[in-house]
């Protein structure tokens, strides 16, 4: 009998224990059932609800493109709503270099279908090689309808191409308004790096590089739209979607008087110079203008290699603002802001000093501009005849510390609250600013220097009629260019008949046998009240004054005086006040000389008719208008230049930087200032700018 061995056990199977195994497994493997069910329903879940938008936008962006539309600028505009800064419907035609396939091939395309003329083509080729990957190219703009619909329907043969129909910034009165607005440009690398906002290389789109333009973006910019159109899985378009308008930028209403600001430019002719024209009443600028300028269109356009370099060249440089950027030895112009401080301090107006021509202080002897000397001159007549031996003497005795607090509250030296990113500030001096600054003590030849607009005194134009405006209303007028930033202004702490003895003073220089004759207007019953001035910047040795001293003319450019004048009118119910600076202006030219011009620009503001009529006369002497000197310009610069290859001078220029922070202008600015500080370090005896005696001249 066979059985188990001995120690074991016999595991007997029944029907009932296979029937537990058995729901067991079951009940196992339905529980794995069930917990992947509900992880299965729970991922999709997830996906159907937390997801959803995800997923739908990715499906959604595979047969709908959506492309950022760049919003419209918000308008400059004048104070009396006309444009300076306007947009300008435009079709337009870019590359998007790191888009861009089979280069060769499509800008073959581009070419045959848009027509474009060898030059293009090799501005584009080496413009291509410059660009940043993402920096939109430009390949043509202003299209007609015609031609950017050719290029537009044929876009799935064309990667890298970007068609746009939008806007684009447009200045009406061009070079007049170059320093005033500034120009919108495309994003450099730097900004888009530093922000990753897409719109920023979107095509089409650009932003404030300078001026208004710049300091005003957050206001002008506006909110971008969105366009939005279902494609085939080729790219081919089957049909334009709902978009989303863009919201347009707010304006900016400016104090500024465009038509004023367009002749001021244009009155100024081929000089290099700045005007500034405020009102008494507000402090609201009217006009601010620098000349030689730029056309802000090219710069908005993309301005080229060769133009950029021809800006960049010019002695006159048409890059700088000089209204904020331009430092002058004010010159005569301040003798009025002196005889105020010296009625403060005490001062008779009646108080006479003997001009013999020249004054000796120590072993110095100080000159005044007329060798034979004015005589017996008061406060008035010292104004009237701009006597510099008067002020020597007056400011010797008073010293000069007790002129530089009356400077100070009449604008110079000051800074502005305006809105733009470049002011210098220059300099009212002062026996603790030159310890400080030198340390050194201040000198009487200090004084007599300073006495006379010399020396360490430096003004900017918009100082300087801040003090014509502040001279002729006695407020504290602030300067204001946004039309919601107008403020009142309290008294300044000046005498009446002390402001009225000025007053005087300023109308003789002008209409009383004065050294400002020139400046006469002759609008009925409106009397212009002013003083000129020439500042010095180079030294005139004895031996010159005694062989007899060269002319301006006989100078080079650089080394001639700056013309400069102030004033305001009517001279007894002042509503203007004017600042006329000359670079080197020299009085050369009559009809272009600083009285002239500002008696012409005052004229516009009360006879408009006249003073077109005086402008219509002259400008064909200068070579005409702005727009036509500027091309002539240009076409004589290529000339002078051998005319470079056009793929070299007609490439856009990407490395230029913003006019008043370009490389020109900051040269130019230091070169000044160190020839100024040159000119008024020269303080040893014999040595001095007084001592040479002003150049001024009565330009009647």
């Amino acid at each position: 009998m066979n059985g188990p061995a001995f120690g074991q056990s016999q595991r007997m199977v029944t029907e009932a224990s296979q029937s537990y195994s058995f729901s067991r497994r079951t009940v196992a493997l339905g529980a794995a059932q069930a917990v992947f069910g509900l992880a299965l329903a729970g991922r999709m879940g997830w996906l159907a609800i937390v997801e959803n938008e995800q997923y739908t936008l990715k499906s959604e962006s595979n047969r709908v493109n959506t492309t950022l539309v760049p919003p419209r600028r918000g308008w400059i505009i004048d104070r009396n709503g006309a444009p300076i800064a306007n947009n300008r419907t435009d079709f337009r035609v870019d590359i998007i270099p790191d888009r861009l396939e089979d280069k060769d091939r499509v800008l073959a395309l581009l070419r045959d279908i848009l027509k474009l003329p060898p030059e293009e083509m090799d501005r584009i080729v080496a413009d291509l090689k410059r660009a940043a990957g993402f920096q939109p190219v430009q390949v043509a703009e202003n299209l007609d309808w015609e031609r950017f619909a050719a290029v537009s329907v044929r876009i799935p043969e064309l990667p890298g191409v970007a068609p746009t129909r939008g806007f684009s910034r447009s200045y009406p009165a061009g070079a007049a308004v170059a320093h005033l607005t500034g120009y919108v440009g495309a994003a450099s690398a730097e900004q888009f790096k530093e922000t990753r906002d897409p719109l920023m290389v979107t095509p089409g789109f650009k932003l404030g590089k300078d001026g208004l333009e710049k300091t005003l973006e957050p206001m002008l910019r506006g909110v971008a739209g969105q366009k939005r159109v279902e494609v085939t899985a080729r790219g081919k378009l089957v049909a334009e979607l709902a978009t989303k308008p863009d919201e347009p930028g707010k304006n900016a209403r400016l104090t500024i008087d465009i038509g004023l600001q367009d002749y001021a430019a244009r009155r100024l002719g081929t000089q290099s110079g700045s005007v500034v024209v405020m009102g008494c009443l507000t402090g609201e600028m009217l006009a601010m203008v620098s000349m030689p300028a730029y056309d802000p269109n090219s710069f908005s356009d993309g301005i080229s290699h060769l133009e950029w370099k021809m800006l960049s060249d010019n002695d006159h440089v048409p890059l700088m603002n000089k209204v904020l950027q331009g430092l002058y030895p004010p010159g005569s112009t301040v003798k009025p802001m002196n005889g105020l401080a010296l009625l403060h301090a005490g001062v008779s107006a009646g108080d006479r000093v003997f001009c013999s021509g020249a004054l000796r202080v120590g072993s110095g002897v100080f000159h005044c501009h007329k060798k034979r000397g004015h005589g017996s001159l008061d406060l008035k007549n010292a104004i009237m005849q701009s006597c510099d031996i008067y002020f020597y003497e007056m400011v010797r005795r008073l010293g000069y510390d007790n002129v530089a607090p009356v400077a100070r509250s009449l604008g110079l030296g000051q800074k502005f609250e305006l809105p733009f990113a470049s002011q210098r500030f220059g300099t009212v001096p002062d026996s603790a600013w030159k310890q400080r600054k030198y340390k050194t003590a201040w000198t009487v030849a200090d004084s007599l220097n300073a006495s006379i607009g010399q020396g360490y005194v430096l003004a900017n134009p918009l100082q300087l009629a801040v003090m014509a405006a502040r001279l002729a209303s006695g407020r504290a007028l602030q300067p204001s260019i946004l039309a919601d930033h107008v403020s009142s202004a309290p008294m300044l702490p000046i005498q009446p008949d002390h402001l009225t003895t000025i007053h005087e003073a300023m109308w003789g220089v002008v209409n009383g046998g004065g050294t400002g004759g020139a400046a006469k207007m002759l609008v009925p019953g409106v009397a212009l009240a002013g003083k000129t001035g020439t500042a010095q910047v180079r030294r005139i040795t004895m031996s010159e004054r005694a062989g007899g001293v060269l002319q301006n003319g006989a100078l080079p450019f650089k080394l001639r005086d700056h013309a400069l004048f102030q004033g305001f009118a009517p001279h007894d119910k002042p509503r203007y006040a004017i600042a006329v600076v000359l670079e080197h202006g020299g009085h050369t030219v009559r009809n272009l000389d600083t009285p002239a011009i500002a008696r012409d620009i005052m004229t516009y503001l009360f006879d408009k008719e006249r003073a077109l009529a005086s402008l219509a006369e002259a400008e064909p002497t200068w070579g005409g208008d702005i727009k036509t000197r500027m091309a002539a310009e240009t076409a004589a610069y290529r000339a002078a230049a051998n005319a470079p290859p056009l793929a070299v001078g007609a490439q856009t220029e990407f490395d230029a930087t913003a006019p008043t922070d370009a490389p020109a202008v900051r040269a130019a600015t230091a070169a000044d200032t160190a020839a100024a500080e040159a000119l008024a370090n020269t303080a040893a005896p014999g040595n001095t700018v007084a001592e040479d005696g002003t150049t001024e001249s009565d330009p009647r």
